[in-house]
């Protein structure tokens, strides 16, 4: 075993942090007292740790998620962007089984962290929306792929930035994204055409809304069509984000500041 324990030894040599992504509890106990900076990476602090970067999705793709907690760690000054860090995460197993070095400054910072938490909108809202984009990518509607565009925070500019397309079923509610009740009706509604918009705080404002902001000096990826190009241009235009799921390849992307900032495969959640 001397060959893999010096292997297994320089992938944490000399590390500056330790990311530790979900940890139980037992996992974390002999992080608690060392020398070397630990951050627990979680959807909540369950270990109490001092510190701690909140993960907001569960990100299937291991690069995702280091990303993710790189650039949380590296927001809160908790990492620099020349530290060497091991980032330890769970990838066949219940609990950490998977360590990874990484140099901070490999990773370009996508944006990922900041769509999360330095948006206008709440990060849970954005989360629960999320998850209806997944969801409804994963199920489609009636077994049948559907395509659905959501703009959330900033609602008042994005609604003078917009037009009906038909009545708005939410004019009179007070329904808010992450009920049970209201993500079925979501899911069923996005099945006609024009954006969902979605308060900061999470209040369905509209439905069937036609994103009118100019798209000129937008720039998206080739093969992306008029949904993700008014996303694009709607959150250059406000302080919104815009989370689409397209009915042509089923992924999931994130817009803010006029970038496509994130992209998922609802397969792998």
């Amino acid at each position: 075993m001397t060959a893999l324990d010096d292997l297994l030894d320089d992938i944490v040599a000399d590390v500056d942090a330790v990311l530790l992504f979900s940890p139980s509890a037992a996992t974390f106990e002999p992080f608690a007292e060392a020398e070397v900076t630990s951050i627990v990476v979680a959807p909540e602090n369950t270990v109490d740790a001092d510190n701690f970067v909140e993960l907001p999705l569960e990100f299937t793709d291991v690069t995702g998620r280091i990303r993710f907690g790189l650039e949380g760690a590296v927001e809160q000054e908790l990492v620099d962007d020349e530290d060497t860090v091991a980032c330890a995460t769970k990838l066949f197993d219940d609990d950490v089984d998977t360590v990874v070095r990484v140099q901070a400054s490999e990773f370009t910072r996508a944006g990922v962290y900041d769509l999360f938490v330095n948006s206008r909108a709440e990060a849970a809202v954005i989360r629960d929306v999320f998850e209806v984009a997944i969801e409804l990518g994963k199920k489609g509607q009636k077994g049948k792929p559907v395509g659905a565009l959501f703009v959330v925070g900033d609602a008042g500019k994005v609604m003078n930035k917009s037009r009906p397309l038909s009545y708005n079923p939410f004019e009179k509610s007070h329904v808010h994204v992450g009920d049970p009740i209201v993500n079925v009706m979501l899911k069923e509604f996005s099945r006609l055409d024009g954006a969902f918009v979605i308060s900061d705080s999470g209040k369905i404002v509209s439905a069937y809304r036609y994103l009118e902001p100019s798209a000129e000096g937008v720039d998206i990826p080739k093969g992306l069509g008029a949904r993700h190009m008014a996303a694009g241009a709607v959150t250059r235009d406000t302080n919104a984000t815009a989370i689409v799921l397209s009915e042509s390849d089923g992924m999931v992307r994130a817009f803010k500041a006029g970038e496509l900032v994130l992209e998922l495969d609802p397969e792998e959640y």
